[in-house]
């Protein structure tokens, strides 16, 4: 049947199935290329895997750094700061345009157009602005996530239906309470939805950005180790990120779950 659900227990056991079959596959792979080339280190088989991830985690003997340690520090902070400032942006005038139609009409252009400018590709602009500082971080991920998620926050608003907003003005709240009590927090949960789809575009910028400037955060260190072919350093920053993003989107369901247990909770 469509869209039928299936029992929980048969959902974990199909997670479980397909992250296994990942491992085999790549197992299968890695071990084809060193049948032809031993010493290949473009698929790194899982011995070469627990070396890289040494190397990530051991302490440099002059310096005590560790990798890890540098790179998490450098990369978590920008990525944090610029996600939040461009939330509370899109927030601010995706309620705004959302709300009042005048500020739509004023709005819905530029950010349409802002939406549509991949931040890679105005990279050059930010360094001329902003610098190569963490401000230049802040605000590619801030100005790449902004404008799309303003204008998701715009639709949710007018999906607001519109007879809680009449019953609302009815028992005698004021605007400011209605586009508080009701309008907001009707929209909380789809906003965390959005937010959590914008978390890996997010990141992109951000590794991007480090890519081409950064002197130290996940992308600095992928773009040095790429070009040492030292890939299982690589595969594990990667896997690192995968796990951080994991985490973000976890602890956002969870307080999806927490602030509005009235939305659709089997959702996943």
């Amino acid at each position: 049947m469509i869209r039928k659900p299936i029992r929980k227990i048969w959902s974990r056991l199909l997670c479980i199935l397909s992250i296994g079959s990942l491992i085999v596959s790549y197992t299968v792979v890695s071990d084809i290329q060193h049948r032809k080339n031993p010493d290949d280190t473009t698929i790194p088989n899982w011995t070469q895997m627990k070396d890289g991830v040494v190397k990530v985690f051991k302490a440099n003997p002059l310096t005590g750094a560790r990798w890890i340690v540098t790179d998490t520090k450098a990369s978590s902070m920008r990525f944090l700061l610029g996600l939040a400032s461009g939330i509370l942006a899109a927030i601010f005038f995706g309620m705004l345009m959302g709300c009042f139609s005048v500020f739509e009409s004023f709005f819905i252009l530029p950010l349409t157009i802002l939406a549509l400018i991949p931040p890679t590709a105005a990279l050059a602009v930010y360094f001329v602005l902003v610098g190569t500082d963490t401000e230049m971080y802040v605000t590619m991920i801030a100005l790449g996530i902004g404008p799309t998620l303003a204008r998701t926050i715009s639709l949710a608003v007018k999906d607001v239906p519109d007879e809680l907003i009449e019953k609302a003005y009815t028992l005698g709240a004021s605007a400011t309470e209605v586009i508080w009590n009701v309008i907001f927090k009707n929209i909380l949960p789809k906003l965390i939805d959005a937010i959590r789809l914008h978390i890996a575009p997010a990141m992109i910028f951000l590794i991007a950005a480090e890519m081409v400037c950064g002197d130290a955060g996940f992308g600095y260190r992928i773009r040095l180790q790429s070009r040492l072919l030292d890939m299982n350093v690589v595969y594990t920053y990667l896997a690192f990120l995968g796990l951080f993003g994991f985490a973000m989107d976890y602890a956002l369901r969870s307080l999806s779950k927490f602030l509005c247990p009235w939305y659709q909770p089997e959702r996943k």
